[in-house]
């Protein structure tokens, strides 16, 4: 969210736009989605058409792509200037998970998720990893198609409806219920409780901890 932010308010002042970039764009139009289809919706939603580019766009090109690739560059700087740790209730139900044996993925739309996670020393927990990268290779649609998380559970091969799958994007809680997931617990860190219960969640938390010592 923060890299989202810093990169389009710049832009935002390079073109002139009156409307300041918000936390409510992020979760519109950005969150959950793939960068490229993410950049697109938010410069719509302040009416700027640009040329879609091609991926390999420089990030000073003033394309789709190009503000894509833009938005890697604040990241990656974001990241490496401040770092990054996980939800302590996350880490903590990831911990007690694993120690249960249970088998578990991620699943996100973002380039970057590999990274994120050895930043946060996570990679041990998650030996499937579904991602931007991922969903490009195989063709899979983004969220809020179910393709990246009904992918993952073929690569785990267990039963979609007899998985659980923890979202905080409104696509990725939309995208879980599309694939007819077992149980979707929606994690409210800031989009509200009503608009994932409305997106398909069947029940939201703001703190995964209180999923702690049930999970049998």
């Amino acid at each position: 969210m923060h890299a989202w932010r810093t990169m389009f308010t710049e832009v935002f002042a390079e073109k002139g736009v009156v409307a300041p970039y918000t936390d409510e764009d992020y979760y519109l139009h950005l969150d959950g989605k793939q960068r490229m289809e993410g950049v697109a919706s938010m410069l719509a939603s302040r009416g700027i058409e640009l040329p879609f580019g091609t991926v390999t766009d420089s990030p000073d090109a003033d394309t789709v792509c190009g503000i894509g690739n833009r938005k890697n560059v604040v990241f990656q700087r974001v990241l490496e200037e401040e770092g990054i740790s996980p939800y302590p209730g996350s880490l903590a139900l990831v911990q007690e998970l694993h120690s249960m044996g249970m088998p578990m993925s991620v699943v996100s739309s973002s380039k970057n998720a590999v990274w994120v996670l050895k930043a946060a020393h996570l990679t041990d927990f998650f030996p499937v990893v579904v991602d931007g990268v991922v969903a490009g290779t195989e063709g899979l649609g983004s969220k809020p198609a179910p393709d990246m998380f009904l992918h993952a559970a073929r690569l785990m091969d267990v039963d979609p409806a007899r998985s659980v799958v923890f979202e905080d994007a409104i696509s990725g809680v939309a995208a879980a219920h599309a694939g007819a997931f077992g149980l979707v617990i929606g994690v409210d860190r800031g989009v509200g409780e009503q608009t994932l219960l409305d997106a398909g969640a069947n029940l939201v938390t703001d703190d995964l901890a209180v999923f702690l010592g049930v999970t049998e």
